[in-house]
């Protein structure tokens, strides 16, 4: 984990200022950068819906800091719930759980449940707490993706300032973080149906895998069903790019490129770059590790977003578990071009 930098206090203290003010920070965690808000205000929380031009009903995750009460947050805190708190948080997991009746609903999308997190990022932590010291010390902030919705999720901080280039300082402030080291979205699990007889639900693959949650549960989770809660990063097409993108076994790839439309650039993300070159082709070589594949997916998206290519095109992953997450992303932001 990165240490805080003492130069980033007096920022922070300005943007813990700023979100209990009712105003939009962004800012970074190990996943990818957050645009955040009060998560008790609603006038707040519609900022970041306008501002990301998403849906009314999707709902955006809480983030509290290490030592915030979740049953604050939550109605009901089971004991599967605490027993991942203790072995995953700070981290990349966010579980679903019934939201407290005085919690607004704007943060679920008019939903009874909620969704809650503790980032690994020093920086993060650092404004979480900050702003709860401010609030009285109950301080949650509801933050989605820094991104227009739909689109690829930011993993350094320019990017989130080149998505809201049309939103002055004064509208959004954007903390400094480094580069996201998970560089995709927590994992996302159900717990809010346990009740009801419904085991643990994996509503979103991450960095923390179904098999790890089977270590500390003894049970390994169920895959979504049509009784879910609605969660962020749910819908079929998302994480997209601008440029239109395809995911493609390696021979099907190969045949598709090897006659390319005249003056088409295309830049193709393959594990074995070829010693043949084909014409309006760029090979890029993709990393063979899943966790340092899944670091580097975004920001290689928005590189190549950004370099006059016709076409982005990546060789399908191999299938299995250290996959899964990293498979679930590039196929929603493929699916987007389908529709």
């Amino acid at each position: 984990m990165r240490s805080s930098d003492s130069g980033t206090r007096p920022s922070l203290d300005e943007a813990a200022q700023r979100l209990v003010e009712g105003r939009l920070v962004a800012f970074p965690t190990e996943t990818v950068y957050g645009l955040g808000a009060d998560a008790e205000n609603p006038a707040a929380i519609a900022r970041i819906y306008e501002a990301k031009q998403r849906p009314a009903n999707h709902p955006v995750i809480v983030h509290l800091a290490p030592e915030a009460s979740v049953e604050y947050w939550a109605s009901e805190v089971p004991d599967e719930a605490q027993a991942l708190i203790d072995a995953f948080w700070p981290g990349p997991l966010t579980l679903i759980l019934p939201r407290a009746s005085h919690i607004p609903d704007a943060v679920s999308g008019g939903q009874h449940s909620i969704g809650l997190r503790c980032p690994a990022h020093p920086v993060a932590i650092d404004l979480l707490r900050r702003f709860a010291q401010r609030k009285g010390g109950q301080g949650g902030v509801a933050a989605p993706s820094a991104n227009k919705f739909g689109q690829v999720s930011p993993t350094r901080a320019q990017h989130v300032r080149s998505e809201f280039a049309e939103m002055g300082s004064e509208d959004l402030m954007v903390l400094e973080g480094g580069d996201a080291e998970v560089g995709i979205e927590s994992t996302i699990l159900d717990l809010s149906r346990l009740r009801s007889g419904v085991g643990p639900v994996l509503l979103r693959p991450g960095h923390i895998s179904a098999k790890q949650i089977h270590d500390v549960l003894g049970v390994l989770p169920s895959g979504a069903d049509a009784h879910a809660p609605r969660v962020s990063g749910s819908l079929k097409a998302h994480y997209a790019p601008r440029t239109p993108l395809q995911v493609l076994p390696r021979s099907e790839l190969w045949k598709q490129l090897s006659s390319p439309p005249a003056n088409q650039r295309v830049a193709a993300v393959v594990f074995d770059t070829p010693d043949e070159n084909l014409p309006g082709v760029d090979w890029i070589p993709a990393d063979p590790d899943p966790v340092r594949y899944a670091s580097r997916l975004y920001a290689l998206l928005r590189e190549l977003d950004m370099s006059g290519y016709q076409l982005i095109v990546l060789e399908s992953p191999p299938s299995g578990p250290a996959w899964d997450a990293v498979n679930d992303r590039i196929g929603r932001a493929a699916a987007a071009f389908l529709l």
